[in-house]
């Protein structure tokens, strides 16, 4: 990043054509730098206000009738004097006004520069700022919610807590190495133990929500395996409530993976449709089976899918359904019955359903839904969806079960508090509450759109 105070400029609304579309600038002297180009004084113009009038290039030929807002230091989302500018969505004014703009002193912002003005302004901690992008890039309801709680700072409060917490405890035990010689003890080693185990289920917790928060950010990938003609593309249609997938009753139809997106209670699904598996010498059916293979290594959930007209497809997919969860710990596998409208036979181990009919769909959606949630509450549960908060929130886990293990076992004071200090730094580092090293902070906003 440039200098964290001179004047910046770019578009902040998506590029291209659209009805009007918003220029944002920040940085000293911003209402003054604008001045230049628009046909008002913004200098003496309280802030949040808004202004109508004419934007001029230096030469004073008017690009656009333009409504400016102003933005005080202090009072806008960097923290700086700030200034937005709605015109007209043509490419073409877009392109003269930030044209204008670094005429007039302004240059082009970086990704994500605004937003590490407000953190480094004190107007967003980190964590809070991270939230920002993903709430931008938020593709359904509950990513969208997971998002917008960060961004409140439920997060960044959660851990304000536990800091103050091992705080207390690690000045104590810091002044007990004050009086090492003295063997005094300032610091009760029950209420810490204590503590450090309330601290640690907590944040065990809180890194375990990971997985399910970068389901809800990405998409869940589902992968539909199972024997040629079982059902699994008039399943796909069924679950779309369109024809996507061609059906017929000749075995081998599907030859290539087929995806579509599904949304069901604010949770986005990646369905797969996937190549019947079965050995063949057809070379195109064996390059779309190899594929499908790949996806089930992709995806986080696998529903195997018998044929209920089919006697020997039961006992198959059970067994194929075990393989999985031998290979794949990880995955969620689920076993799903079809075709229960011309039922042979069934079984109480399955999810049984009729893909033609639609029977049973429902149920089989809502036990999506069960798979990615777990025992966890999205409506009052924090959820992890950043990658570099499970990673710090992982270390604070070593380090809080080290200082555990040494609680338990007379370790001296000195390599407690280190560990203590250790979860402290790792809980720190999420919401910026240290240093964070530049080259980190360069990582994270590079990452954002510009003008954001």
């Amino acid at each position: 990043m440039n200098s964290n105070s001179d004047p910046i400029c770019a578009l902040a609304t998506a590029s291209g054509v659209g009805a009007i579309s918003v220029i944002r600038v920040s940085g000293i002297g911003s209402k003054a730098l604008v001045s230049k180009n628009f046909s008002k004084d913004l200098t003496t113009k309280p802030s949040h206000t808004l202004h109508f009038g004419v934007f001029s290039d230096l030469e004073k030929k008017a690009i656009d009738e333009v409504l400016i807002s102003v933005f005080d230091e202090g009072k806008s989302f960097t923290g700086e004097e700030s200034v937005e500018i709605s015109c007209h969505g043509s490419v073409y004014i877009q392109q003269q006004i930030l044209q204008a703009l670094c005429a007039s002193g302004f240059r082009l912002a970086e990704p994500g520069e605004f937003t590490q003005r407000a953190f480094l302004n004190g107007k967003m901690d980190l964590s809070q700022a991270e939230a920002v992008a993903d709430l931008i890039a938020s593709q359904s309801k509950q990513a969208h919610d997971v998002a917008l709680r960060q961004l409140r700072g439920q997060f960044s409060n959660q851990l304000q807590e536990l800091r103050e917490k091992l705080i207390q405890f690690a000045a104590l035990i810091e002044l007990e190495l004050d009086f090492g010689e003295e063997d005094v003890e300032f610091a009760d080693r029950t209420q810490l133990n204590k503590l450090v185990k309330e601290v640690l289920a907590i944040v065990e917790r809180l890194a375990n929500s990971f997985s399910l928060g970068n389901a809800l950010k990405n998409g869940v990938p589902v992968a539909i395996v199972g024997a040629p003609n079982t059902g699994k593309s008039t399943l796909l249609n069924q679950l779309l409530g369109e024809d996507r997938a061609i059906v017929s009753n000749i075995a081998g139809t599907t030859r290539d993976v087929i995806e579509e997106t599904l949304n069901v209670d604010g949770i986005l699904f990646r369905l797969i449709d996937t190549a019947g598996i079965r050995e063949t010498t057809e070379t195109i059916e064996a390059l779309g089976i190899e594929r499908s293979q790949q996806k089930i290594e992709q995806a986080s959930i696998v529903l195997c899918m018998a044929d209920a007209t089919v006697e020997t497809s039961t006992e198959e997919v059970r067994t194929w359904k075990t393989e999985l969860e031998n290979r794949y710990p990880d995955k969620k596998i689920e076993f799903i019955l079809n075709k229960m409208d011309a039922a042979q036979h069934t079984t109480t181990d399955a999810l049984t359903i009729s893909a033609k009919n639609g029977d049973g769909i429902e149920a089989l959606k809502q036990r999506l839904v069960e798979l990615v949630i777990g025992n966890f509450d999205l409506q009052n549960d924090i959820i992890v969806a950043n990658a570099r908060h499970h990673e710090a929130l992982q270390k604070t886990s070593v380090a809080l079960t080290q200082a555990l293990y040494g609680l338990e076992n007379g370790t001296t004071g000195d390599f407690v508090a280190m560990d203590i200090r250790e979860a402290m730094l790792q809980l720190g580092n999420i919401t910026g509450q240290i240093d964070v090293d530049t080259d980190i902070l360069g990582a994270i906003f590079s990452k954002f759109c510009i003008g954001k």
